[in-house]
Parts: C-alpha cells; structure tokens; sequence
C-alpha cells in the first residue's frame, strides 16, 4: 500500500503547521455550510424541482453534520486524531466533488450526506488537535488564528456562491473543493503526527443510537418547524421522539464507563458556563447572519452578492479580532475579556431593533462590524477557558460535545427568529390595517395621492384608484415586515445580553494539574 512519508518537524515549529493545516480542512468545512445557499434556485431549475424538495439540499447536510458530531470524540480516540483527519478531509473532497457531478436532486441529496459525514468530523477534530499539540499557555493565541476560518467562512460563502453561480457555472461550488482538497490531505499526511490511541475502548453503541436518533429529529424540527406548523401532528412527533430519544441517552450515558459524549464534563464549573455563553453566542452568530441578509435581500432588494459584500466586513473584523482577543486574555485574563465581548455583541445587536427601509448602508455596516468585535471578543476565549480545564483525555469528547452544542444552538436560534418574524408579521399586519382602513383620514390621503400619481402616469380614474388600494396594502404589508424583523432583531438582542450571566459566573482560569496539559506525539 502506498504511504506518505512524513516530515522530521521540530517540535516548536510542527504545532504552528499542525494548525495551519487544520485550517485548511476548518475553513472548507464551515464554507459549505453557507456556500450552498445561494445556488439553490439553479438547482432547482436544472433538477426541475420546488423549493420543499430542493431544501433538503441544506436540510440534509445539516442534519448530517449533527448526527456524526457527538461520535467524534470516541473515533478520535480509538483511530487517533490523524488518521480521524486525513479520513474527514478525504471523505469531504470525495463528497464535494459527488456533488459537483450530481445529475438529479435525490443524487445532489445523498452526495451532500456524504461531504457532511466529513465536514461533520473535520471541525471537532482539527479542535481536538489544536488542543494536542499546544501547551494551555499558547491555546488562546492558537484558537484565535484557528477562529479566523470559522468566522470568516460563512460571510464568505454567499459572496463566492453569488460570483461562481452568477459569471461562472454553480457546480464550481462543490468542485472547487477538490484541489483545495488534495493539497489539504497531502500536507495533512506530510505533517501531522499521530496522538495517543485507546483501541480497547467499546463503542457505546445504546449512546450512539439515542443521539443520532434524538439530535436528528430535533433538528429537523427545527428546520421544518416554521413551514409544517409548530403544533402539526408532524413536528410534535418529532419533539416526542427526540426528547424520548436524549432523555434514554442521558440515562444510558450516566450509567456507561465509556460514554460517547462524556456528560460528567457538566460537573466541570467553567466548563458548563463556557457551554452555555457558546449555545447563546452561536445563537447571536447564526441570527446575525441570518436576519440582516433576509432583511437586506427580501426588503431592500440587494442581490446575494451585494449583502455579502455587506457581510464581509463584519466577518473580517471578527476574524482579525481573534489574535488580539487572545492576547487580551492572556494580559487580562479571559473572563473581563469574554464579558466585553458577549455585552458588545448585544449592544451591537441592539440597534438592528429600528432598522427600516431608509437606514442607510453606512450604518448597518458599522452596527454589523460593532458586533464583529463582539463575537471576535469573546468566541475563542470562552471556548479555550472551558476546554483548559478538562483533562487530557477527554478533550476529544469535550470537542464533540462543544461542537454538537454549536449545530443544536446555531438551528434553535434560526427557528426562534423565523418564528418570531412570522408571528409578529400577522400582528403588525392587523394593527396597521386596524390603524390605517379605507376610512382612516390618513389612509384616504395616501390613496388620493397616489391615485394623482398614477393618473399623471396616464392611467384612467378608475385603474388609477385601483393601483393606489394596491400600492396601500403593499406599504402595508411591507412595514408589517419591516416591524417584524425590528422585533426578532430585539429577541436576538436581549438573548445575546443573557449571555451575560454566565459570563459574570466564570472563574478565573488557574493552573491544575493533570488538566489540558501538552501532551507528547508520535
């Protein structure tokens, strides 16, 4: 069998291209989460699908990802975090380039099950191996230069989806992959060396099932919630197995000596805090990134690519934050640092509450790079204080768990908000046409102007009475949904300040031994 031989690194500088490497495979993974969207209505024309079958597109990748994440930790320990990388990376580019040659929409579907198997793996590993080969006094610096992918990606994924789908060919998304890929694998192979494995651990089979099978059908309640109806006879199933399902995990996983997500982590003090302030700021993360480009793109008319463009500078601000966050919580500690963050990411959050069709794009842009310095602030450091004081040998497990929280977070958010707009959408609808009937002064005077418009465009009195009635309900209807979104942009606000709690409960980080230390490879 043919083998890559790897490099004689020295030790100080083979942490610095161990994490250069992961990079690359994070940086994919994340990108593919948004990448996809945009191309969607090519998909659907070329496939010859609607928008319910089309959708399980991103449904499927989603619910992929959060399945295979749980499992993680457990594979990295009995295979080793190499051999889990070189596996996910290779999986992922095969995955992608499936999909790039899909010739119908069940085919695009199964194809994306198999690149999120991958993706799914890459990011708790490429984690995990941060943690490995980084001593405590370095991962906050480490974490940062890793985060930089993760928050750039997804503000970049619209921007190149919209260019490739636009001037290009959309299958470019998927096959771009595949360089990308090879190189990735191939310095993987040259660089990284092998962590310690545990090939007598047994699969904790009962744990495995329970959460695939409860974390599946939660999410894809979730997902499904908004257009099946939260009371359906549909979604209500699906809570009922998925809170039966995690509820038989839980106890399954407290009774097992080799659990697949070890809950005992629950006991660790910072470690749940920091839990908790990462389910509530992937929630601030995924919220922003999915209100201000609906609002932008349904409201205000900008194309994908323009609101990427909008997007970018945010996710670059968060990005280029990351390094200075860490140093900040090295000189300062990491709790007064993650606490600035997660209070600047609500304050930034805050002004989106009276956002309308006349804010102007200098504002939003500053409002959405104020909350750049919010999630680049506090993201990294939260997750390196929880994670340091986990032991060695469950940092694989810690990884998992963290990043299953993330997907679980990351979705609820997305249906809160998607409920929040629709709800509130039919109560300023009423309200307004309470306020504003045919027979209101103000509403008569609306019509008569624009019966005047649309009479000196030449319209006869008739059809230009009409198009005012119409041209009112459409006003209407548009500030109803401009009231809407102010709403969900003041949930999203005062759930990010929530986060200030368990932000103020941290400890400071200490030494301890036989916690998260450096451990030797091979």
């Amino acid at each position: 069998m043919f083998t890559i031989p790897r490099l004689e690194i020295a030790e100080q500088r083979y942490k610095w291209w161990a994490l250069g490497v992961t990079i690359i495979g994070g940086f994919m993974s994340i990108l593919d989460t948004s990448i996809v969207n945009i191309a969607i209505p090519k998909m659907m024309a070329v496939f010859s699908v609607d928008t319910d079958q089309a959708q399980w597109i991103l449904t499927a990748y989603m619910l992929t990802m959060g399945v295979i994440q749980p499992a993680t930790g457990y594979f990295c320990d009995v295979y080793g975090t190499r051999r889990m990388y070189l596996f996910s990376l290779a999986v992922f580019t095969i995955g992608s380039v499936l999909c790039g040659i899909a010739w119908s929409n069940d085919s695009m579907i199964v194809f994306r099950v198999i690149q999120a198997i991958g993706g799914g793996l890459i990011i708790p590993v490429t984690m995990s191996i941060v943690y490995y080969v980084f001593t405590p006094q370095e991962r906050n610096m480490a974490m940062g230069i890793w985060g930089i992918s993760a928050m750039v990606a997804p503000a970049v994924g619209p921007t190149l989806s919209g260019y490739l789908v636009e001037y290009w060919d959309w299958r470019l998304i998927f096959t771009i992959n595949l360089p990308i890929g090879v190189i990735g694998y191939v310095m993987a192979a040259l660089i990284l060396k092998e962590t310690p494995v545990s090939r007598s651990q047994k699969l904790d089979a009962g744990g495995l099932i329970t959460s695939a099978l409860g974390l599946f059908c939660l999410l894809l309640a979730l997902s499904e919630g908004t257009d099946e109806g939260w009371t359906s006879a549909y979604i209500m199933g699906l809570f009922y197995v998925a809170i039966t399902s995690l509820i038989l995990f839980v106890v399954i996983e407290l009774n097992h000596d080799n659990p697949i997500l070890d809950l005992s982590l629950f006991k660790n003090w910072n470690f749940s805090l920091s839990i908790m302030i990462t389910f509530i700021g992937t929630i601030g993360l995924f919220g922003g990134i999915f209100l201000v480009p609906l609002f932008m793109e349904n409201m205000r008319g900008y194309t994908a690519m323009q609101t990427g463009i909008l997007m970018f500078p945010s996710a670059l601000t968060a990005g280029l934050m990351m390094p200075i966050a860490a140093k900040l919580a090295d000189k300062f500690g990491a709790k007064p640092v993650i606490l600035s963050g997660i209070t600047l990411l609500g304050v930034g959050s805050l002004p989106f509450r009276f956002i309308d069709m006349d804010t102007s794009y200098t504002t939003i842009l500053f409002v959405m790079v104020v909350r750049g310095l919010g999630l680049g602030l506090f993201m990294m450091p939260v997750t390196v204080l929880g994670m340091n004081t986990v032991p060695m040998e469950k940092i694989s497990r810690a990884s998992s768990l963290n990043n299953a929280i993330r997907q679980i977070s990351g979705s609820l958010g997305i249906a809160i908000l998607t409920t929040v707009i629709n709800n509130r959408q039919v109560f300023h609808l009423a309200q307004l046409s309470e306020a504003f009937h045919v027979a209101s002064r103000t509403a008569n005077q609306f019509i008569s102007e624009g019966q005047k418009l649309f009479s000196h465009a030449g319209s006869v009195p008739s059809l230009a009475h009409l198009k005012a009635l119409v041209l009112t309900s459409n006003v209407v209807s548009q500030q109803s949904f401009v009231f809407a979104f102010d709403d969900a942009f003041l949930v999203l606000a005062l759930i990010c300040f929530v986060g200030v709690i368990p932000s103020v409960l941290l400890k400071p980080a200490k030494k301890e031994p036989g916690r998260a230390q450096h451990v030797m490879l091979e």
